[in-house]
């Protein structure tokens, strides 16, 4: 079922690259970004998301001048969170490296926010973040029923990540201790009405000062489930927006 669940992320993402050579009526855009001026953007990943389901957000901010890199999670995601963000903060680290840059941006789907505010707050990321944009993240947590039905997993026995992102873990209850926006990183989180694992849609924001977008705030009539939230041109104008430290001001008709 897993590798099913996959091979459907892969297709999806495909069909995305076709779709966005469409073009599209756009509303003014941020002016494109010079590569050596700004700070490379990680997109991490999700469980079960392989590295070339999130090809078409880092060919759409490439294209928009950015450095973009593709972390994928080790074993998709499936083991403890904390241990794959220690394995992130030597990823951003190479990353910085080989750019160059200071700092990085992290654009994150899914389980890929909660391991990377785990680095942010429990692992020194700050010094090293600039902007942090999550993607239908359950930064506090969501039902065990939601992460089967949506992954087809069977059971959260023995599958730890899929036990920390349930609501109430002992995971959530020590990352959200205090602060949600530690460090002077940039928060921006990104949610929709029709996710199918983020249950209640409510539970992918933060507090303490972030900027929490819902789509359908802005757009209501825009229809993006949960990994539509990587392939949605209106939900990338709110990365775009973020990216640039620029007002929440989404294209509801993006491609």
């Amino acid at each position: 079922m897993l590798l099913r669940k996959t091979a459907l992320v892969v297709s999806v993402a495909v069909a995305a690259l076709i779709a966005s050579a469409g073009t599209a009526t756009a509303a003014p855009a941020p002016a494109a970004p010079t590569a050596a001026a700004v700070n490379p953007v990680i997109v991490v990943g999700g469980l079960s998301g392989v590295a070339v389901a999130y090809e078409p957000i880092a060919a759409r901010l490439r294209a928009d001048g950015y450095r973009a890199f593709i972390y994928q999670l080790p074993g998709l995601g499936l083991g403890d969170i904390p241990t794959s963000a220690r394995a992130f903060a030597t990823y951003v680290d190479q990353v910085r490296a080989s750019t160059g840059a200071s700092t990085v941006d992290v654009v994150a789907h899914s389980e890929g926010g909660l391991v990377s505010r785990y680095y942010l707050k429990r692992l020194g990321g700050t010094a090293t973040v600039g902007r942090y944009v999550s993607l239908g993240t359950p930064q506090y947590g969501t039902y065990v029923a939601n992460i089967v039905a949506f992954l087809g997993l069977g059971s959260c026995a023995g599958i730890v990540a899929c036990q920390q992102m349930t609501i109430g873990s002992a995971f959530l209850a020590d990352l959200n201790a205090g602060d949600d926006t530690t460090g002077a990183v940039r928060y921006t989180t990104i949610r929709t009405l029709q996710d199918e694992l983020v249950r209640p849609t409510g539970n992918a924001v933060v507090n303490d000062g972030a900027t929490n977008v819902l789509i359908q705030s802005y757009c209501p009539l825009r229809v993006v489930g949960h990994l539509g939230l990587v392939l949605d041109g209106t939900a990338y104008t709110i990365v775009r927006g973020a990216l640039v430290d620029g007002p929440v001001r989404p294209n509801c008709l993006a491609l």
